[in-house]
């Protein structure tokens, strides 16, 4: 599910049915030991938290609807194939950490790897720093769409 549906499932759907459970507990007479409605309280807080981050995540939001002015380089959208030491070949498409989840192919351009293919093109070799060590690889095609 992409931000702006998330966004419109939590302020559409999610928070109108928590508010109605909250008010249907809060009508019940003590409300110091309504289970209820404590839950409420707290789901509705946690709506809200995530409709805060969602709204500033949406507003600093840029869409990248076409290729660079230079699509032989690897920049936001770019497919591209990684060869690596052994000569095992994958294909990656650099994203922003928010699509990250979308596909495991995914790349966010705030990792290592990330990091390292952004700007190179084709036939660049790059170094990615890793927990396990430097892993050497060479950019083997980059294509956007």
């Amino acid at each position: 599910m992409g931000l702006r549906a998330e966004f419109g499932d939590v302020w559409r759907v999610q928070q109108p049915d928590v508010t109605k459970a909250e008010d249907d507990a809060a009508a019940k007479i003590d409300r110091t030991e309504n289970a209820e409605y404590c839950d409420g309280k707290k789901q509705l807080a946690a709506i809200d938290r995530r409709v805060r981050f969602l709204r500033k995540r949406l507003d600093g939001m840029r869409v990248v609807d076409g290729p660079p002015s230079d699509p032989s380089k690897v920049y936001f959208g770019a497919w591209f194939e990684l060869g690596d030491e052994t000569g095992a070949c994958r294909e990656h498409r650099l994203v922003g950490p928010d699509e990250v989840g979308f596909d495991p192919r995914y790349i966010s351009m705030d990792a290592p790897l990330g990091r390292a293919v952004l700007g190179k093109r084709s036939g660049d070799e790059i170094v990615v720093r890793t927990p396990e060590g430097e892993r050497h690889c060479e950019i083997m095609s980059v294509r956007y769409g």
